[in-house]
């Protein structure tokens, strides 16, 4: 693991990334994805300025006396990505280092932590001190989960449009709340 975390990036170097690959993309992928990029710095933006850190949420934090790291893979153009690693990124800043690993720079990561047997991103490593793997976290809140398997349990009553909006609009009001209280409960 600490090969892959010497190979990572800051939360500012993340956001410059999917700046440049939205305004200048350098390959096919970037190209197809622009909407995707240009919508995740949007939420990611919005996050930022409207993200507050939960006093209680925070105490719980430093109640476990974690002294570890959190290492997040993730791509910007992932809907799910750009609602919640703003909001890990701030509450966790100054309490614990966080890294992000870009998912597409290099697989071998993610397939070590397989969502179904798929590489649904974001994806949060709980590492301790000596980089060892504590615990993971990811693709989504148990809510965002929720809301998926009722898409795919039935799309045809519950259509992909109505739980797009449902995750958007979840997202929106619960600002990575839940994803927090769910990676707290994992240290």
């Amino acid at each position: 693991m600490q090969n892959y975390w010497n190979n990572t990036i800051s939360f500012e170097e993340y956001l410059k990334i999917a700046s440049q690959r939205l305004s200048n993309p350098d390959n096919p992928k970037d190209v197809e994805f622009k909407s995707y990029y240009e919508l995740g710095i949007q939420r990611m933006d919005r996050t930022l300025k409207k993200f507050v850190i939960d006093e209680e949420q925070l105490h719980e934090l430093k109640s476990k006396n974690f002294d570890g790291k959190i290492l997040i893979i993730s791509e910007a153009w992932c809907g799910d990505a750009s609602a919640t690693v703003p909001a890990l990124v701030k509450f966790f800043e100054g309490q614990n280092e966080v890294k992000i690993f870009l998912r597409d720079s290099d697989t071998s990561l993610i397939d070590q932590f397989l969502t179904n047997g798929t590489q649904s991103i974001p994806k949060v490593i709980i590492l301790d001190k000596d980089f060892k793997v504590k615990n993971s976290w990811g693709p989504r809140p148990k809510y965002g989960q929720e809301l998926l398997l009722k898409y795919k349990a039935n799309p045809e009553e519950y259509t992909k449009d109505q739980f797009y909006n449902d995750l958007r609009v979840y997202y929106s009001r619960n600002r990575g709340k839940d994803a927090i209280q769910e990676i707290l409960e994992l240290l």
